[in-house]
């Protein structure tokens, strides 16, 4: 036999300072002789040591877990007594299986919850990308409605004078079927957050206006509105109007209106 062989299972015990001082003073005694293959192997007993500090993520084991690994240890332990002394001490060799179990157990855990976090913030850019697209195709293809209601000889244009006469006019474009598109330029901007809301004035007698899309002008006193589908034909209809009404609109008109056309 090898003269190493005797201290094979020392090696892991002497990098943790696990030996007992006569076990420990024969192993230095024999490293001193300069022997290679004990050197050699102590470097990678204290190199393997060393990584296991580093290896374990920052969770605490339930309590399941330390049962069941301590369940292990004492099977492990039971079942190697007969051929031990009754006081020997569990083999090096379990208690650092145990330990990578236990180890891997922890990491194991802590990389799927990593995964579940990446998976949601995954879900969640996606969602927020389809709503962007949706929202990019929808201002497309408002643009292209509004531009068709403009340009075609079949929309009445609608003219919507002011009862100001320092403010500038507004324009309607009506078309029977993709709807109207109110555009105005230079519109001072109603005061605080009110708005201008669009009225459709039935040709009834005794017909209540109908409310529609409010807007406010922009930075520059743009004033564009489209009102895909209005809530009266053009046949029924007796003029446009428009008002300045709290956030949000109103149900009837709260003021005077600023603008009336006639729908010829």
């Amino acid at each position: 036999m090898n003269n190493c062989d005797q201290y094979r299972e020392m090696y892991e015990a002497y990098a943790l300072g696990a030996l007992n001082p006569a076990e420990r003073a024969a192993f230095e005694a024999h490293l001193a002789t300069g022997c290679k293959i004990c050197a050699k192997a102590m470097e990678e007993a204290r190199w393997l040591v060393s990584q296991l500090a580093y290896l374990s993520p920052e969770a605490a084991p339930s309590e399941m877990l330390k049962g069941r690994l301590m369940q292990t240890v004492r099977a492990e332990a039971a079942a190697a007594r007969p051929a031990q002394p009754p006081k020997k001490p569990i083999p090096f060799w379990m208690w650092v299986g145990v330990a990578a179990l236990f180890i891997l157990t922890l990491y194991s855990g802590w990389e799927a919850r990593q995964l579940q976090i990446q998976i949601r913030e995954v879900n969640e850019r996606a969602a927020m990308e389809l709503k962007n697209r949706e929202q990019i195709e929808q201002e497309l293809a408002d643009a292209k409605r509004e531009a068709v209601i403009l340009t075609d000889p079949a929309s009445v244009s609608i003219k919507l004078a002011s009862s100001d006469p320092q403010s500038p006019q507004l324009e309607a474009k009506w078309h029977s079927k993709l709807g109207i598109v109110l555009v105005g330029q230079k519109i001072p901007a109603p005061s605080g957050n009110r708005v201008l809301q669009l009225w459709l004035i039935p040709k009834a007698a005794g017909a209540k206006p109908i409310p529609s899309l409010v807007v406010r002008p922009d930075a520059d006193g743009k004033f564009e509105l489209l009102v895909a589908n209005p809530p009266q034909l053009m046949v029924d209809t007796k003029a446009l109007a428009i008002t300045e009404e709290p956030a949000g609109g109103s149900p009837a008109p709260t003021s005077t209106p600023r603008w009336v056309g006639g729908v010829s």
